[in-house]
């Protein structure tokens, strides 16, 4: 009895540490390995968001690679990632068209803000309607900085459609520069506006000009929506596609869209940083 006794406890420790290679430490699963904007990273998100899937699941997630687009799309294409979030595009589409994830699903918004010269010729500041504000630019024939990145350029195309203006005339400016870190020093000296993403201006990742401030914010026409995916198990054996679906299906719960809905980052003026896709207003 005393030999079945210490067998049996001698089972059970061998099958505790095949679980322990398999699932990790403290019976949490592998790390969710994850390609993410560097939007998110810049600002303290997805971190928090890291810290409450874990607390949540005992799954940890693991940043593989965050940046600019191209980066996070060739990671999800060499099967690095289990998990890719980013702005929606051209790009997220065909990973998923080109069978390299699954479950493409928006969960969360950026605002867009047209920033200006504080003396503000247009006078456009404070409104909330980007579209009556590009209108008042192009009337004015205040400068406008065309500004060469995907989505800014985009809304800001979208802004003046609505609003019936053709951006052409020698008051619609192009920065030639590549290095857009000083960008807002350009606009200050150029007497001009702009459409930009508000987290870059926020955080410090353009140098802030005295002589510019942010006019227009707010307005749910400037927002840019991102996605989630996961990698394509067929494509991929390995990926871990179980830890990425939960993660997948934790950014859209209720929990942490009520908490996008009140989180500015730690800037402490009350305006979310990132805008959930859920409304819990009626609830």
């Amino acid at each position: 009895m005393k030999h079945l006794i210490m067998k049996t406890a001698s089972i059970a420790a061998v099958l505790s540490m095949i679980l322990f290679a398999v699932h990790g430490v403290e019976g949490g699963s592998k790390p969710v390995r994850v390609a993410v904007i560097g939007g998110m990273t810049m600002t303290p998100l997805w971190n928090e968001i890291d810290r409450r899937f874990q607390k949540e699941t005992g799954i940890k997630t693991e940043v593989v690679v965050t940046g600019a687009k191209p980066i996070l799309a060739r990671a999800m294409q060499e099967g690095r990632v289990d998990f890719l979030t980013m702005h929606s595009s051209d790009a997220t589409t065909n990973l998923v068209a080109d069978g390299w994830a699954l479950d493409l699903r928006p969960w969360a918004k950026n605002d867009l803000v047209i920033v200006g010269p504080a003396d503000d010729p247009a006078g456009i500041s404070g409104m909330k309607d980007g579209t009556a504000a590009v209108r008042k630019i192009a009337a004015s024939g205040a400068n406008w900085l065309d500004f060469q990145s995907n989505g800014p350029r985009e809304t800001a195309h979208t802004l003046f459609h609505r609003a019936g203006v053709h951006m052409i005339g020698a008051w619609v400016l192009k920065y030639e520069n590549t290095d857009t870190k000083g960008i807002l020093h350009y606009v200050g000296a150029s007497n001009a506006y702009m459409i930009v993403g508000r987290i870059p201006i926020m955080f410090n990742k353009m140098e802030p000009s005295p002589g510019v401030k942010i006019m227009v914010q707010g307005d749910p026409v400037m927002r840019r929506p991102y996605v989630a995916m996961v990698a394509n198990p067929e494509r991929f054996p390995s990926v871990n596609i179980e830890g990425a679906r939960k993660l997948s299906d934790f950014l859209l719960s209720e929990k942490i869209q009520r908490f996008l809905a009140t989180y500015d980052g730690g800037l402490g003026d009350g305006i979310p940083i990132f805008i959930p896709v859920r409304n819990f207003n009626n609830r």
